[in-house]
Parts: C-alpha cells; structure tokens; sequence
C-alpha cells in the first residue's frame, strides 16, 4: 500500500532527535577532518544562484480584471517540464542554475541560463494562463479565496497536520507539528496566525552563492559578507506590503503606510521560524575559524531530525546526517559545506537576505555585486571588516525597514567612517566593480552587470519605494488601500511581463 503524506510526515516526526544531534555531531567531526586534509580547496572561484517565483494568473482565461495576477497553484505535472524545484508553497517554483566559474564566461553563462530556463517556464506555464512572477511577496490571492483562507488552511489525518496548500514535501510539514502552533508573523498591523509554517510561503527571494578557493579563507568572506548584508538589502527591499486582509481590522491606509517596512521578508521568515526559544533565522556572528562554522550547524536546534541513508555515493554522503541538519540551519549568511564529487567539493557563502526582483538582470546584478565583492574586499583587506558586528547588524534591520533610506553606517576603503550615502555605494560597486574585473569580466561587462545597482542609487529608489509611492498616489486619489495594493501589484506584474528577461527595473519610470 502506498504511504500517505501524513504517514511519511509520521515517519521524521518518529526519527529520534538527540540521536540524530549526536550524529550529525559525529559528521562536523569527518567534515573537520576533509578540511584538515584539503578536501574541499579548489584552484577557482565558483558562483551560482538560486532564484525563487510566484505563479499569478495572466487574465487570459477570464472575462473580468477581477482574476488577473491572481495568486495560482502550479500544476505538478510542469515541474519536469520546466525544470524547476518544488518549493514550500503550491504556488511556488525555484530555479537553481549550474555553478559556474567566476570569470567572464562563468558571469555570462549564469544570466544567459537563467534567460534560458525562464523563457522556457514562461513558454509552459503560458498554457496554464499563469505566469511566474520574481518578487518579493505575493499580495493578491488565489481568485475566491482571501490569503488568510489560502494561508491557514490546514486538516488533521491522524494526528498529523497537514497544510492544504503546502507542497508535499515532508520536511516542510514535519516542521509544522514539531514547532508549537501558533505559527505568527510579527510586523506592524498584521494579524495573521496559523497552524503551520504556510505563512513563509508569502516570500520569494534570490540567493546567491560564492565558492572561495580555499576553505579555511571562509571565516573572512563570511565577516565581510556580514557588512555588505545591510548595504545589498537597502538596495533590493521588494516587499513593503501583505495582502491587505491580513492587516488588523480598523488600522488606516495612512498608518499602515507609515509603519510599512520595506522589506517585510525578514520579518516574515523570523517569526515564523523562530517560535518558541529557538533562534533559527539570524544574522550570525562572526566566524573565528572554519572548524566553528561546522560546529555551529552541527550545535544549531533540531527542528526536523529526518531519517538519513548513509550509504550513499555522493562525497557528501560521508557526513548524510550533517547535511541534513544543514537544511534547516537558516542564518542570513549562511556557510555551506558539500558536494556531489570529490572534485566538486566545496566550502561556500550562501547570502540569503535578497527578495526576489523585478528583472533578470537586477537580478544578475546583484549575483555579480556578491560575486566581485567576495572576490575583492579579502583580496584587498577593506578596512570595512572593522566595523563592530553590533555596527552591520544594526545595518541589515534598518536596511530591512527603510531601505535607502537608512542610516547606514560605512568604513571607505581609506578606512574613513561615513554615513553618507553616496559615499558608501561608490565604495562599495566600486569594489564589486574591481572584484568583477579581477575575476576576468572586462571593465565595460563589469559596469554593465552593476547598472541597475547605480541607478537605485542615483535616483534613490528601489522596488519597494516604487511600490509605496504608487500605493500611496492611488490612496490620496481616493482609492481603497486594498484596492491600492491590488492595482499596484498588477502594475508591477505587467511591468516585469515586458522587461523581465530583457529590461531592467530603470525601464520602468
């Protein structure tokens, strides 16, 4: 008889997690050792990218406006048609593109892959009358149905609960009845709890990954991605706004306006994962050695102790149970021990902060702005690995709140302090600049890459403020807030239909 869900679900929920702790304790010990022997040294740089969507009905199937960019469930049977992954939510889609050398052809390959995979998804998802949207949170529900319904819906099947439009990954819903329900998200005049984790599947986001050459230089590209955390996520804040329904009754437009952070992401993945005493999703401290980033995943809370097969054939499979306790050690940057092949095997940053964005090449942008900082900043020594952890901390929560608008706190390459921001993102792309050019990118392919960056900067916006400001117009002109945020969003999504693969987000004013 073939398992149900909840019968698999039933299975993690049964996996002992203090022996699964000892275990993946024992595995940091065989990963320390591959470090002490070299394993995972490399003689290039490697980067590559992973890239998340939303499906949204394209209108093309209804009589009315009511349905257009409405929230949409993909069918299952299209995600070997487009080579997309499941992810949390039913309506969501993830692209991981093929680790690339970081050079001028490596840079090239990851935006013309993503190109390529997208036109592709975009071609099959068209019969669908859907669309996959890059952004940062969804807004507008599935077509009859509000997004609290859609959010918390969820049965019980034999003491098991099971999110109805949760994927059927299992460790997604193990989650779900091993962290104490209610599941809250904890930002300004949002009232929305549910019995699961569905709540996290209102964000989409981009991550991207860089490979250092040597793994023992891990603990200095994670110090200085810490300090370039706050800067990158004041540039990109894509989600100033929920779904109007789950705002708390009787708030006004005006003040929910006002509270608004503009990147609503962080907030969403920290509550909702950090229930309880467990402090899952963070913005680490500074690493001291490599040996400490493995101790910190192996020591990390267990949340969903899965069962392990360890006779594998991967490299990785020599430590099975360490990198599947690796699976839910969210920190903002995150290291990241593994490969399939001894020849593939790799230490890496993992940079996690970034929402999804309006274009594949803002995208592309901020892959290479990673990319070339990783690159030069060690390379250099920037003085900016001298600002106090307290210092970029506060950097990323104010960046999550007010975007460029933060008081953002900077040390210049001639070890200046400064808070203007003009003088910190000229240091900082300039950097990402010669980082790109050092990696092999010429220097017109290098400003190339970075100029979606320099124009937020310039002209001071970023997708969330265009949102905010259109919200805000739409208000003032006597518009319902939810009517705002609807008409907004829809905005946005025809936008990205005409520029998403070729534009930028500079071509939208």
């Amino acid at each position: 008889m073939e398992r149900t869900l909840a019968d698999r679900v039933r299975e993690v929920l049964a996996v002992d997690a203090d022996g699964f702790a000892q275990q993946a304790a024992q595995d940091a010990e065989v990963v320390k050792s591959l470090l002490r022997d070299g394993a995972f040294d490399n003689h290039r740089s490697v980067v590559g990218l992973e890239y998340e969507f939303y499906a949204a009905a394209d209108g093309r199937w209804a009589d009315e406006e009511a349905t257009d960019c409405t929230l949409m469930r993909v069918p299952r049977r299209l995600f070997d048609l487009i080579d997309f992954e499941k992810e949390l939510g039913l309506h969501n889609a993830e692209m991981t593109t093929s680790p690339q050398p970081f050079n001028g052809y490596g840079m090239a390959a990851q935006a013309a892959e993503v190109r390529s995979h997208l036109q592709n998804a975009r071609d099959c998802t068209k019969a669908e009358g859907m669309r996959l949207v890059s952004d940062g949170i969804w807004t507008i529900p599935p077509a009859g149905e509000t997004a609290r319904e859609y959010l918390s819906d969820s049965v019980v099947d034999d003491g098991v609960r099971v999110a109805v439009n949760m994927s059927d990954a299992v460790r997604y819903h193990a989650m779900s009845n091993r962290i104490d329900p209610p599941m809250t998200v904890d930002a300004p005049h949002v009232d929305l709890e549910a019995d699961t984790v569905m709540p996290e599947s209102l964000i989409t986001s981009i991550q991207p990954h860089y490979q250092m050459s040597r793994a023992t230089d891990l603990p200095r590209h994670h110090t200085y991605a810490l300090r370039i955390a706050g800067p990158l996520l004041a540039l990109g804040v894509n989600a100033p706004f929920f779904p109007p329904d789950l705002y708390a009754d009787g708030v006004d437009a005006g003040t929910i306006l006002e509270d608004a952070y503009m990147e609503h992401r962080i907030a969403v993945f920290e509550s909702v994962l950090n229930a309880g005493d467990a402090e899952k999703v963070t913005f680490p401290r500074d690493l001291g050695t490599v040996e400490q980033a493995v101790d910190r995943i192996a020591g990390d809370d267990v949340v969903v102790p899965m069962p392990v097969e360890g006779d594998g054939d991967r490299f990785d499979d020599q430590f099975p149970t360490f990198r599947a306790k690796h699976g839910t050690y969210w920190r903002w940057v995150r290291p990241v021990f593994g490969g399939a092949t001894r020849s593939a095997a790799n230490a890496r940053i993992e940079f996690r902060p970034l929402p999804g964005q309006p274009t594949v090449s803002d995208t592309v942008a901020f892959l290479a702005a990673f990319a070339g900082l990783m690159e030069q900043l060690p390379r250099q020594g920037h003085p900016v690995d001298e600002l106090d952890w307290a210092e970029a901390e506060s950097n990323f929560y104010a960046a999550m709140r007010e975007g460029l608008d933060a008081d953002l706190r900077w040390i210049t390459s001639d070890g200046e302090r400064t808070t203007d921001i003009d003088e910190l993102y000229d240091d900082l792309l300039g950097h990402a600049s010669a980082g790109l050019q050092a990696a092999g990118c010429s220097e017109a392919a290098a400003e190339e890459y970075l100029a979606p960056l320099r124009y937020r900067v310039d002209e001071r916006v970023t997708p969330a403020s265009w949102k905010v400001d259109r919200v805000r117009s739409r208000v003032a002109d006597g518009e319902s807030f939810a009517d705002a945020v609807t008409a907004t969003k829809r905005e946005y999504v025809h936008e990205q239909g005409a520029t998403l693969l070729q534009g930028t987000f500079a071509d939208w004013d």
